[in-house]
């Protein structure tokens, strides 16, 4: 399972450390080529995952949210992983909110990709958008050529205060 962790840029590298300790030895952890952003591959269930974050006190991660798929950057992958995750989970009588957080320049607008996919959601699944407070939150992490796609519940994303 992959995670992504955002830090200050300045304490990247302390949340790095963090995240081994959190997850384990085993897990990979790599740092991207955008500041502050770094990716987390560890062998455990999602729901273990967010616990291990969750419960592991840290003072240099501000957000951990897991990636249920990476996929290349281009918006047909895109959108059918993300239609594909969203069939699986959500339904007729949830509301959802498609949110996309593009790093580098993947030749589209990241407002464009939240409106074309959240339309086809609620044309195939019937559920409503809620913005404010959504049973589900779409999730797009672009990281220049690859792209992270998860649907999460708002508890599934970590987040953390950073100390000075």
């Amino acid at each position: 399972m992959y995670f992504l962790a955002t830090s200050p840029l300045i304490r990247q590298y302390d949340a790095m450390w963090e995240l081994e300790w959190a997850f384990g030895e085993e897990a990979k952890i790599r740092k991207t080529r955008y500041p502050g952003v770094t990716l987390v591959n560890a062998n455990v269930e999602m729901k273990e995952g967010i616990e291990c974050i969750r419960e592991y006190e840290t003072t240099a991660i501000y957000r951990v949210l897991p990636l249920e798929r990476l996929v290349k950057t281009n918006t047909s992958e895109i959108m059918d992983e993300a239609l594909a995750l969203s069939k699986e989970k959500i339904t007729k009588e949830d509301s959802f909110a498609v949110r996309c957080k593009k790093r580098g320049s993947p030749g589209f607008s990241s407002k464009d990709l939240e409106r074309d996919l959240g339309s086809k959601i609620c044309e195939e699944i019937g559920a409503s958008v809620n913005l404010d407070y959504p049973n589900w939150i779409v999730k797009i992490e672009v990281l220049g050529n690859r792209t992270g796609v998860s649907v999460l519940d708002p508890d599934d994303i970590v987040t953390k205060e950073v100390l000075d």
